[in-house]
This record gives structure tokens, C-alpha cells and sequence, in this order.
């Protein structure tokens, strides 16, 4: 058991996209990421994704509105709600989803992040 700095941590991330493992709780990771630009329109059946934004300013688009995030703030997704992650300049975030979520949920693409590495 040590603490974690996130700041430490989001230095070693060099992809957009593709999170990284910090740690888990019980059934879930706890991950981190940097986002930039679009990601894709998916939805997680099974599972609810929290996003909680710690630098810069993200949009979460739905089907029928779009929500802006900013540093300390958090949105979770419920399952089977499909949605889209968008940015124009750099987020640093961090999520904490079911282990078994798969970052792009019902879809599988270029983006797609099978093995996830802790960092």
C-alpha cells in the first residue's frame, strides 16, 4: 500500500486514449488517461464508467444533449447509455469502471484497448 500522485503519474502516459491502471477497488480499476480530440460513439451494457476530469475541460456527447466537465468534476455514465467523449485541447482524466469494461464498449476499432498496463 503507498499513495498514489496523480500528477507523477499522468507524466508517464504519452498516448491519447488509452488508460492506464493505478489501481483497483473491489470489482473496478481505478485508470487514468489523457484525452484529445473525438473518441468514438459506444455504450458499456453491463456496466456503469465514471469519468472524473483533473486538468482541462471534456465533453461528453449523448444522443439528445452534451455535457461540458471541468477540473473536479465527475459524470457516471449508467449502462447502455451511448455516448461520446470528445475534446479539442488536452484532459487529463480519470476513470473508474468494472474490470471487465472494455474502453470502447460495444464497439471494437483502432482505439480499442485490449490489455491494459498499470502504470
Amino acid at each position: 500500500m503507498n499513495k498514489i500522485n496523480i500528477m507523477d503519474k499522468m507524466d508517464l502516459i504519452n498516448e491519447y486514449w488509452t488508460p492506464k491502471i493505478i489501481g483497483d477497488v473491489n470489482d473496478s480499476f481505478v485508470k487514468l488517461a489523457k484525452f484529445k480530440g473525438e473518441f468514438t460513439w459506444h455504450k458499456h451494457d453491463d456496466e456503469d464508467e465514471m469519468f472524473y476530469v483533473i486538468k482541462g475541460e471534456l465533453t461528453i456527447k449523448f444522443r439528445d444533449k452534451n455535457i461540458v466537465l471541468t477540473a473536479n468534476e465527475c459524470i457516471v455514465i449508467p449502462k447502455g447509455v451511448e455516448h461520446m467523449p470528445c475534446c479539442d485541447e488536452e484532459v487529463y482524466v480519470m476513470l473508474v469502471e468494472a474490470k471487465s469494461t472494455l474502453n470502447t464498449g460495444d464497439v471494437v476499432n483502432d482505439k480499442t484497448v485490449v490489455k491494459l498496463d498499470e502504470i
